[in-house]
């Protein structure tokens, strides 16, 4: 193989890579949303409990009708501050198929907190049956697959509530399909889910105003917590670990001191 073909080889590998991490790096995959401010950012950051709560119940509540979610199961609740007593009657709310019994037979029984969500639809087709050919996206890791560049778990919940609160009236002489909503925050800015949030669609259980944008923030920072429940343990570990390596460089610099004060 000739130099020149290598060459040509190489610049074409390269200009690809950069295209990929352009792509990959670009937030939002070209759609501005605001940034907003989270609990859980930064090192010190960390998930509201209450914010929790009234996130799960818009889920339950809104989103649960159309969105799967999994891999979630109801025992996980318990992370979020909800007793064991609460998850079992939360599971217990929802009937699902199970079996075969000793007669070979599906029944079906009261949820249990090791079951995972119960899902809205029994596959997809039936989902997209039901909601005009499009297929409702399982919500598990929705703000994971949503983050920017990557960098930061807010990054998932600024952009869903970007799009939970970007539905709006489209400008002059933009051409709405047939079935879908203008969205500001939507790549496109059309979207086939008609808005589901509206002030007061829930009543919290805690006595909070279930203004949109309230809504919109409690069920994003939830979204953001069962795609990565694991968040605040990590961001601990790697705090107790760069604290470690602060204290083993001090301590091995202070025998480095001591070692060659004898040399010298």
């Amino acid at each position: 193989m000739s130099a020149g073909s290598l060459i040509l080889k190489g610049v074409t590998a390269l200009v690809g890579i950069t295209a990929v991490l352009f792509v990959a790096a670009t937030p939002y995959h070209g759609v501005h949303v605001e940034k907003e401010e989270w609990s859980f950012e930064g090192f010190f950051g960390k998930f509201d409990q209450a914010q929790m709560k009234r996130g799960f119940q818009v889920y339950s509540e809104v989103c649960a009708a159309c969105h799967s979610m999994d891999l979630m199961h109801y025992r996980s609740l318990t992370e979020i501050g909800f007793t064991e007593a609460e998850v079992k009657d939360i599971a217990a709310a929802v009937t699902v198929m199970d079996g075969p019994d000793d007669a070979g037979e599906m029944f079906e029984r009261p949820g249990r907190p090791s079951d995972k969500f119960k899902a809205p639809f029994a596959n997809a087709n039936a989902a997209r049956a039901s909601n005009n050919g499009a297929l409702p996206p399982d919500l598990s890791l929705i703000a994971r697959s949503r983050a920017g560049a990557g960098f930061g778990a807010y990054e998932g919940a600024d952009y869903i509530h970007g799009l939970l609160t970007g539905y709006e009236e489209p400008p002059a002489g933009f051409q709405l399909a047939e079935g879908m909503s203008y969205n500001k925050g939507f790549v496109g800015h059309q979207i086939a889910m008609p808005n589901p949030i509206s002030d007061g669609g829930v009543t919290y259980a805690d006595g909070t105003a279930a203004t949109v944008d309230q809504q919109a923030r409690d069920v994003s920072a939830f979204l953001t917590w069962t795609g990565e429940p694991n968040y605040e343990n990590r961001i601990y570990t790697g705090m107790k670990a760069m604290l470690f390596l602060i204290v083993f460089t001090l301590i091995a610099y202070a025998v480095k001191r001591r070692v060659w004060a004898k040399i010298h």
